[in-house]
């Protein structure tokens, strides 16, 4: 592949993967800085805080034992590096396809319908399109079933359905591991909450993870807006939450019926 081919390929890509909503002009195409935490639960905290607890077994342990990735670097599903890559954190370890799906909503759908599937809770995932059709996984289903299903639901799911699905959050400092900032549309997006801590005032921060377009590696995302607390966010009264990528105008916070 010639150098000019591959510099058109990673324009084309930056152009195509940014929504109007903000767009980011690419810096390193590859991050070269390693990532030295082995997972969510050991990304470091700001001075006076302390994760909350999570029962063993629930969504939030699960989402706190995610594997990070070495390289700092968010791949797409064409296997070529995201032309912005100031955005992330860190990557997780966790598979995103070689087929432009698993997108925003289809990340969060994702990581909700894996750790249901770990607990053999197949009956809870369930996903709905925009009319409301049901999309359920066979009980027992095994995982190349499951991987095809995914495939299913990426399709015919985004954030449009994912927001009518989920029930809305009424005051973002009762926001909990896996709630779910989303914006329904076109174009829309979702991130979701991958962990909580707090402080000794009940002041509240979280962690954020996301996918974009095209398809690519699952990121926990950096703060933009407070440099000192990123990448965690304060759980506070504002109405806007500007992330790398995208704003969220409150209220967006929504939870899974079953959290």
């Amino acid at each position: 592949m010639s150098f000019y081919y591959s510099l058109f390929i990673l324009l084309f890509s930056a152009i195509h993967e940014n929504s109007p909503q903000k767009f980011i002009r690419p810096s390193n195409f590859v991050q070269s800085i390693e990532n030295p935490y082995p997972n969510i639960a050991a990304i470091p905290l700001p001075e006076g805080y302390k994760r909350l607890p999570a029962d063993g077994g629930s969504f939030a342990a699960w989402l706190r034992q995610l594997p990070l990735k070495k390289n700092k670097t968010v791949y797409l599903y064409n296997s070529m590096p995201k032309a912005n890559q100031a955005s992330q954190f860190a990557v997780i370890d966790i598979s995103t396809g070689n087929k432009d799906l698993q997108q925003c909503a289809d990340a969060v759908m994702r990581l909700r319908a894996e750790y249901l599937y770990g607990q053999k809770r197949y009956t809870a995932i369930d996903f709905t399109d925009n009319n409301r059709n049901h999309y359920r996984l066979p009980a027992g289903a095994s995982r190349p079933v499951f991987n095809q299903y995914l495939e299913k639901v990426f399709a015919w799911c985004g954030t449009a359905s994912l927001e009518k699905q989920l029930m809305p959050v009424a005051d973002k400092r009762q926001l909990a591991a896996g709630d779910v900032l989303i914006k329904g549309g076109s174009p829309g997006h979702a991130m979701m909450v991958m962990d909580i801590a707090e402080n000794n005032a009940g002041e509240k921060i979280f962690l954020l993870a996301q996918s974009y377009m095209p398809a690519q590696d699952m990121h926990i995302v950096l703060n933009p807006q407070n440099k000192r607390l990123s990448p965690w966010y304060q759980a506070n009264g504002k109405l806007l939450i500007e992330t790398p990528e995208w704003d969220f105008k409150m209220p967006c916070l929504r939870k899974w019926p079953t959290n």
